[in-house]
């Protein structure tokens, strides 16, 4: 619900419409100005309805509502620019559930940080029958998320965000990691679009060392 503004004035004051009767009459001209100062926010928000419906420009009151518009549960933690984004691009995100890039790019959103993400699947090829299979059979994914504070990300969200994000049947482990600074003097290497899905380093949590990504180089003389 709008509230009231004194200094915005209705496009269509009520005691014009009176009868001649009224139009001179100081008590029926102060009722209808006071029911104009009502009435002023409701016709200016039809007819900037269309404002109202750009995450980006909409009030915050608002912007809750539209979430549920698109199905998407605001996080109370989340910043308002962080839930703007979030709401544009609610509708993109369901496009890509259930993928890497989909799924790095909802959790940017939600830590403003760098995500790489490691996939137990692999590719490789080899002229030689009997090979070994790149990969693990078992599905695992790593989420490993680069901030300049770890501390300031929640973890227990952080892994809730991923596990309704993620098959349902695939396992997931999170790391929380400092992004590593530029050397001084050096120019920063400009952030990619989305998830990352190279091979990093070994994961430092619990378990063994991350399997191979989607994007990791094939070992030489491989199995297909």
């Amino acid at each position: 619900m709008r509230g009231t503004i004194a200094t915005l004035a209705s496009p269509h004051p009520l005691g014009e419409a009176l009868p001649g009767l009224y139009l001179e009459d100081d008590f029926a001209q102060s009722l209808t100005a006071a029911l104009d100062t009502v009435l002023a926010p409701v016709i200016s928000t039809i007819d900037n309805f269309d404002a109202y419906l750009d995450p980006d420009l909409t009030p915050e009151d608002f912007l809750t509502w539209l979430a549920g518009w698109v199905g998407l549960a605001i996080d109370e933690t989340w910043t308002t620019e962080h839930r703007r984004a979030a709401v544009a691009q609610a509708v993109e995100l369901y496009r890509r559930r259930g993928t890497a890039l989909g799924l790095g790019q909802q959790i940017e959103i939600h830590t403003g940080g760098t995500v790489e993400i490691t996939e137990n699947g692999g590719t490789a090829w080899s002229i030689d029958p009997g090979g070994e299979l790149p990969g693990s059979p078992k599905p695992l994914v790593v989420v490993r998320v680069h901030v300049d504070d770890p501390k300031s990300i929640d973890p227990v969200r952080l892994d809730a965000l991923v596990a309704a994000a993620k098959p349902a049947h695939v396992e997931h482990r999170v790391e929380i990691v400092r992004a590593a600074k530029a050397p001084r003097g050096s120019a920063a290497a400009p952030a990619s679009a989305g998830a990352s899905t190279s091979t990093p380093e070994a994961p430092t949590g619990e378990g063994s060392s991350a399997p191979p990504g989607e994007g990791s180089e094939a070992p030489p003389e491989s199995g297909a």
